[in-house]
């Protein structure tokens, strides 16, 4: 039984990680934009894997350069369940984590920043401030304790059991490559990738480069399009989600890459703007107008093409 006929009928899950610019509050508005058949999959940016856990799709492949990231979701496809939450609960006795005890906490992180074990990273995002995912420039963990409020609760420990069990039965892979490297050779017209790369126009931490990873700037952002022109040129489908204006800011290289491939669909993601021009919502200081661009035609009542 091919995948995507199987997963239609299985339930949204959520990630059990708090992903900075994660797509879970709005799968309901960019899933049905899909294609409708997809054959391969392909997450350049997954993230929290909020998209590839719940994409329909005969196989998924998510990638991230994130690495110690990608080793925590490849533990997660291939460890009993039952091993892993032994695991977590092992570390949390020995190491007496609770809300208030931060002493516990860093001498867990210490551990993981010596050994790398991926489940002791989950362990500690748990605990964590906001359960946050941040590494320095020396690929050590370093996000504070989360006092007072991060815990391994009972709706993470759901979040992580749907979520592993919905890994371990359908066809999902996972690497670990920046997205100019990743490899579409074995891509054709019946797949499918899903592009989710950081802001150039926002100010998330992750975008600077200053983590021990590399950061995003307009070289990154136009070698990122250049890409999709190319991916477009090969009849392979695509889906970009970014955003056009935030604050009052412009994403000048998107929206001139827009203006010279009109035959691209824009639609607008949140419900708010569904009356809205692209104008009126440039004017708007406050906004910040996220899209999904695709190179295939989506439903007109969803699609505002006449941007400029």
């Amino acid at each position: 039984m091919k995948t995507a006929t199987y997963r239609h009928s299985l339930q949204q899950i959520k990630s059990p990680l708090n992903y900075i610019g994660g797509k879970q509050k709005i799968l309901d508005q960019i899933l049905p934009l899909f294609p409708s058949e997809i054959g391969c999959f392909g997450d350049l940016f997954a993230g929290g894997c909020n998209v590839g856990i719940n994409v329909t799709a005969e196989s998924v492949i998510c990638n991230d350069n994130l690495v110690y990231l990608i080793y925590l979701y490849k533990t997660f496809k291939m460890m009993p369940l039952n091993d892993i939450l032994q695991h977590i609960y092992q570390r949390i006795e020995t190491y007496d984590l609770s809300l208030t005890n931060e002493t516990g906490y860093k001498a867990l992180r210490s551990l993981y920043n010596s050994h790398k074990n991926p489940l002791d990273l989950f362990v500690l995002i748990a605990f964590s401030f906001n359960h946050q995912i941040r590494f320095n420039n020396s690929h050590e963990y370093n996000n504070p304790f989360g006092r007072a409020r991060s815990s391994f609760n009972a709706t993470m420990k759901q979040n992580l059991e749907r979520f592993i069990h919905r890994l371990q039965i359908v066809n999902i892979g996972f690497c670990c490559q920046n997205f100019q490297d990743f490899d579409f050779n074995n891509l054709t017209s019946s797949d499918f990738v899903y592009c989710d790369p950081p802001y150039l126009i926002t100010t998330g931490t992750y975008n600077d480069g200053k983590r021990g990873f590399t950061g995003w700037t307009a070289y990154e952002e136009r070698l990122l399009l250049d890409l999709l022109d190319n991916l477009d040129q090969k009849n392979i489908k695509f889906a970009l989600s970014n955003v056009l204006v935030h604050k009052g800011k412009t994403n000048e290289i998107l929206s001139r890459w827009l203006e010279r491939n009109a035959d691209y669909s824009v639609s607008f993601i949140d419900a708010n703007y569904a009356n809205a021009s692209y104008q009126t919502l440039a004017r708007d200081k406050t906004a910040s107008v996220e899209v999904l661009i695709t190179n295939y035609k989506v439903k007109q009542k969803q699609t505002n093409n006449t941007l400029f």
